[in-house]
């Protein structure tokens, strides 16, 4: 019977930006290494698929708006991978800003570390920010960012292979470690990069960690069509997250995949209360905690527009850029200009809407409606499970551990246990065989 995924986007203090003002709230959570260990422990009981740490190569927003210090995402993980022992770990990093050799050996490190439980968040960070941090005047177009993307991938997966799996034998009485014949260099000559290889690791427990993906502009389904495993993304209704999900299978397919091994998991931000009214009344709280001078300027931003042209209690300006003449976050974009516009949004209210999830599909109610929620999409083709962001943590996880995770066990749609040891078991996806099985035994 196919069963829901989960995985646990773990941010600072919660998905919403006005979660670090409450009182249960530790301000310098997004610091502290027991309170990822925590989160990380429940999300484990639960029997989560994987936890997942996002991260730029720039400082993501205004320091006074909310907790903004990020611990570098791979390093964290390692230390995760200390304190747990089934989860998935997966983290985020650029292929703009990294270079194959070095990123390919950082995941398969995390992959020996955690005994196989490694993934890779793949981006191509937009924004002129992030390109003057390494020494780039303007950042690189959208479409040659998913260029370098997709040699970078081809870089990485040549490197991960470059050790065959049976080329450790540790034979003492021979003096023989390892079969030189069974590791290779991989002579890579392509537009963006040179590289020799091999890589000076051994084949990983997965072979290759879980590829994630989380770009929705054409470029960016393209790429994840063709590469990703998992994909993250965020559709705000249950007839977009349809459309995504059957638009990514069919490319999937086009590009000679199974559709089964691309998991799709849309994004949502659950506010749990034991009734409604209780619910209802924290996500009150939380739009009234929202400083709206910063999200304003956030807003801006993302639409490449002056904040002096976003009135608060007026709807977005008409003459809005075009997807196709902006270089950034070009789906985040669309995402927040159509949901203004279908919804008949004032700039307030759209602050209200983004304040919790970013665009990523809300929901607030009781533990058995979001339960019902997530057994509909699941069940009407728009997700293979859900990519959780609490609203606050971690109060917000324990309410979904404890009240959500139950009710969907009892109604066969979760598991209760692991069944394997690996990400890529519990995401039911095959490990890869090698690039250079070809090679003479």
């Amino acid at each position: 019977m196919r069963q829901l995924h989960f995985n646990l986007f773990l941010h600072d203090t919660g998905h919403h930006e006005a979660s670090w003002r409450l009182p249960e709230s530790d301000p310098r959570a997004n610091l502290s290494l027991a309170a990822h260990q925590h989160l990380a422990r429940v999300a484990e009981d639960a029997k989560f698929d994987s936890v997942f740490l996002a991260d730029s190569p720039v400082l993501w927003s205004d320091p006074g708006r909310r907790p903004s210090g990020k611990l570098e995402p791979t390093l964290l993980l390692a230390a995760l991978a200390a304190t747990t022992t089934r989860i998935g770990l997966i983290a985020t990093a650029s292929t703009s800003y990294n270079e194959p050799y070095n990123l390919a050996r950082r995941f398969a490190s995390l992959d020996h570390l955690s005994g196989g439980r490694a993934g890779w968040n793949i981006v191509t960070t937009a924004g002129d920010a992030a390109a003057r941090n390494f020494g780039l005047d303007d950042q690189p177009l959208h479409r040659t960012r998913y260029e370098r993307a997709d040699e970078f991938l081809r870089v990485s997966t040549k490197l991960w292979d470059s050790w065959a799996d049976d080329a450790i034998v540790a034979d003492k009485s021979a003096g023989v470690h390892a079969r030189r014949d069974r590791v290779r260099a991989i002579d890579h000559r392509g537009t963006f990069f040179r590289v020799d290889g091999p890589l000076n690791l051994p084949r990983s427990p997965q072979a290759h960690p879980l590829l994630v993906q989380a770009g929705s502009s054409e470029d960016g389904k393209e790429f994840a069509a063709k590469w990703a495993e998992a994909v993250f993304t965020a559709q705000p209704t249950l007839a977009e997250s349809q459309a995504f999900y059957a638009d990514l299978k069919r490319r999937a397919v086009a590009a000679g995949r199974d559709p089964d091994h691309v998991v799709i998991l849309p994004g949502i931000v659950p506010v749990i209360g034991d009734t409604e009214a209780e619910a209802l009344s924290l996500e009150a709280e939380l739009e009234r905690l929202i400083a709206p001078e910063y999200a304003l300027a956030t807003i801006a931003h993302t639409l490449k527009v002056d904040p002096s042209r976003l009135r608060l209690d007026e709807p977005l300006p008409d003459d809005l850029p075009r997807e196709d003449e902006i270089e950034g976050a070009k789906s985040r974009r669309t995402l927040i200009v159509d949901w203004a516009r279908r919804d008949n949004l004032t700039v307030r209210q759209l602050i209200g809407k983004l304040g919790g999830g970013r665009g990523h599909r809300t929901f607030t109610g009781t533990p058995v409606q979001v339960a019902d929620t997530i057994q509909h999409y699941f069940e009407n083709h728009a997700a293979d499970g859900f990519n959780i962001m609490p609203a606050v943590l971690p109060s917000g996880l324990s309410a979904f551990a404890d009240k959500v995770i139950p009710i969907l066990q009892e109604r066969g749609l979760f598991r209760t246990e692991y069944a394997g040891a690996t990400l890529r078991e519990h995401y039911g996806l095959p490990r890869p065989s090698n690039v250079f099985a070809e090679v003479a035994r």
